[in-house]
C-alpha cells in the first residue's frame, strides 16, 4: 500500500496491516468510550440523610399541630437535608486489553487512509516557532482542522501549532483514537508512520 506525500514529489510504501484494514465501527467506538471514560474523575460526592449534621429529634409532635408529620428535620424535604439518592466517587473505567486498542487504532488510520485524509510528509521545518509560518505552510498544503503526528518533540513545532484552534501536534507515544477521530486531516511525517508501523505489529 502506498501514501502519496503531500508535497506532491512521490509516495511512501506503507504496511498493509496497519493502514489496510476494515473500518470496525463497534470496535472503535468501544475504544474511544473507554478511553474517555477513563479520564472521567469519578469525585463526585453528595451526603444522604444518614450522613448530614443534625436530625436527632422529631420537630413536632405526630398529632395536634396542624402540620404534616415530620420525623427529622433532615429529611430530603427540608432546606439542608439529605440528598435522596446521593451521589459517591465512583470509577468509570472500562477494560480495554491491548489487542483492542491497537486494533482500533489501525482501524482508524486505515479509514483516514481510504477516505484521503491521512496525509505523510518528510517533515516540518521552520525557522523559527512562529505561528505566521506554520500557518502559511499549512494553508499551502489546503490543511485548516488538523493533526500533526510526529516521531519525536519539536520545540519550534509546538510553539508555532499551540496558538492555532484546530492544530494540534503530538508524538507518536502519545497517539490516541480520541484524537484520530477528532480531526480532519491527520499529517503524519515519514518518521512516525515507520514508528507505528513497528508499535502495531
Amino acid at each position: 500500500m502506498k501514501l502519496k506525500l503531500v508535497s506532491g514529489a512521490g509516495e511512501l510504501q506503507v504496511s498493509e496491516a496497519t493502514f489496510g484494514r476494515e473500518f470496525n465501527e463497534p470496535l472503535v467506538h468501544q475504544v474511544i468510550t473507554a478511553y474517555r471514560a477513563t479520564g472521567r474523575a469519578g469525585t463526585k460526592a453528595q451526603k444522604s440523610r444518614a450522613e448530614v449534621r443534625g436530625g436527632g429529634r422529631k420537630p413536632w409532635a405526630q398529632k395536634g399541630t396542624g402540620q404534616a408529620r415530620a420525623g427529622s428535620n433532615r429529611s430530603p424535604l427540608w432546606v439542608g437535608g439529605g440528598r435522596t439518592f446521593a451521589a459517591k466517587p465512583r470509577d468509570f473505567t472500562q477494560k480495554v486489553n491491548r489487542k483492542m486498542y491497537r486494533g482500533a487504532i489501525r482501524s482508524l488510520l486505515s479509514e483516514l487512509a481510504r477516505t484521503e485524509r491521512l496525509l505523510v510528509t518528510d517533515g516540518i521545518s521552520l525557522a523559527a516557532g512562529k505561528t505566521k509560518l506554520l500557518a502559511s505552510q499549512l494553508k499551502a498544503w489546503s490543511l485548516e482542522n488538523v493533526l500533526i503526528i510526529v516521531e519525536a518533540t519539536d520545540r519550534k513545532l509546538d510553539l508555532a501549532a499551540r496558538n492555532l484552534p484546530h492544530v494540534e501536534v503530538i508524538e507518536v507515544g502519545a497517539l490516541n483514537p480520541v484524537c484520530l477521530a477528532a480531526y480532519d486531516k491527520v499529517l503524519m511525517t515519514v518518521g512516525a508512520v515507520k514508528m507505528l508501523e513497528e508499535r502495531l505489529q
